[in-house]
């Protein structure tokens, strides 16, 4: 793998939405850094009620707080908002649980300077031995739903690990608050002429619950979708 330049490098924020996230905030951090910075580094703490900014401050990276827990896709928002007050070129999504592996960045940088592709996706679909099967079917699910209003391929259209080009951000007016904000994203930025491309990656399931609530959360999918007819 290609050790991305430095001026490349200089460009790219990481934005980290946390809620609760504590307990591995500080390592997923550390291994950030070893691609990027902390000054680029941006934890939205979204309402936790642990020492999530507390960690994130020790670390010394930037902090947005949200006072009350307002949904992923908010923190996602409050994020990429302060990477474009950055002067960032670029914005990486990536968990907060240690779900997304941070040795993985450098990939989505390289495949980004191969490609020119606006949106990166990571996708889990390649190897799905350690896959919960109902995440497999609702990822699918989406994926499909979602390439059909992009008119792109997308086979993982929840994965989380991301990275865009900041231009999007401010493209793109956001309407949702959750976990359906990053199928909206997509929808959107589709709409207004990016380039969405896909990388394999692997992810790391611990013993965390996931905060997914699969019925209330595929209610606010499919909702948005319907929505997104009209946009």
């Amino acid at each position: 793998m290609t050790t991305p330049s430095a001026n490349v490098v200089d460009k790219i924020a990481v934005v980290v939405p946390a809620f609760n996230a504590a307990r591995h905030l500080t390592a997923v951090i550390d291994d950030i850094c070893r691609t990027i910075p902390a000054q680029q580094i941006i934890v939205v703490d979204d309402g936790s009620t642990d020492e999530t900014s507390d960690k994130a401050r020790k670390a010394g990276v930037n902090v947005v707080e949200h006072t009350v827990n307002q949904g992923k896709g908010a923190a996602l928002s409050s994020g990429a908002k302060k990477a474009v007050e950055m002067g960032m070129d670029y914005v990486v999504t990536l968990d907060a649980d240690g779900q997304h592996d941070p040795a993985e960045i450098p990939k989505f940088i390289e495949h980004a300077q191969k490609t020119g592709a606006d949106i990166i996706l990571g996708n889990r679909m390649k190897d799905r031995k350690d896959m919960p099967f109902i995440r497999v079917f609702a990822n699918r699910a989406t994926s499909a739903f979602v390439s059909l209003r992009t008119g792109k391929n997308i086979p993982d259209s929840q994965n989380g690990y991301r990275m865009l080009r900041t231009w999007v951000f401010d493209k793109v007016k956001l309407e949702t608050k959750r976990y359906d904000t990053e199928s909206e994203i997509l929808i959107k930025a589709a709409a207004a002429g990016a380039s969405i491309d896909s990388i394999p990656v692997q992810t790391i399931y611990g013993s965390e619950a996931s905060s997914v609530n699969p019925v209330i959360d595929t209610m606010r999918f499919f909702r948005m979708v319907f929505r997104s007819m009209f946009w």
